[in-house]
């Protein structure tokens, strides 16, 4: 947070924080960012109130977004799947307006390498939202502890596999179908998705 942050508050007044050095209040990485488009944005951990909207995002889904069985295909089954997610893990959140268009999770959030799930709304892709939603499930992970997450990817989905061993994940197990991946917290890019804007590179 910048020289523009209320003395009384801990909320940033500007979206051009690359001067910003951070404060006590600050979570593992700095909610703010602008994607690829220029629009500001705010990645933040998911509150009780975000439920229904994050079901919206999922039950919108086109039919190119289900992978390995999730989301869901009906409504009643999607909350019941949201529901685990947010009883058992560490959920985070991008909205657009009133609209959730960004969700992440880490279950279960006990575990030394939780699994990751990650998914965009169609309308939201190819922005750098799921990278840096990405980013900040790595940071929360790390600051509760966690030693590492894992994910399951389709073989067919090359370009999340790219985004992923680009982030950092080792392929650790491959079937016909799918590709297991861990990122262990000692990876270098644990440490640099913390780091304040003022100290990050461009």
């Amino acid at each position: 947070m910048n020289e523009n942050v209320a003395e009384t508050n801990s909320a940033c007044t500007g979206w051009d924080n690359s001067s910003c050095e951070g404060t006590e209040y600050c979570p593992p990485r700095c909610p703010r960012f602008v994607d690829k488009e220029g629009v500001p944005r705010i990645a933040r951990r998911f509150e009780p109130a975000d439920f229904d909207a994050v079901v919206d995002m999922y039950d919108g889904l086109d039919s190119y977004s289900r992978t390995q069985g999730i989301p869901p295909a009906t409504r009643s089954q999607i909350k019941k799947w949201i529901s685990s997610l947010v009883e058992n893990g560490l959920n985070l959140v991008v909205e657009d307006d009133s609209r959730i268009i960004g969700h992440a999770a880490a279950v279960p959030a006990s575990a030394s390498a939780p699994e990751l799930v990650i998914f965009l709304h169609q309308s939201a892709r190819n922005r750098g939202i799921g990278s840096e939603l990405l980013k900040h499930l790595i940071a929360h992970a790390d600051d509760q502890g966690r030693d590492g997450l894992t994910l399951n990817v389709s073989c067919g989905n090359s370009r999340a596999i790219t985004v992923y061993e680009n982030i950092g994940f080792d392929e650790i197990e491959r079937t016909k179908t799918d590709i297991e991946m861990e990122l262990s917290m000692d990876e270098p890019i644990v440490d640099r998705v913390q780091l304040f804007p003022a100290q990050r590179d461009g």
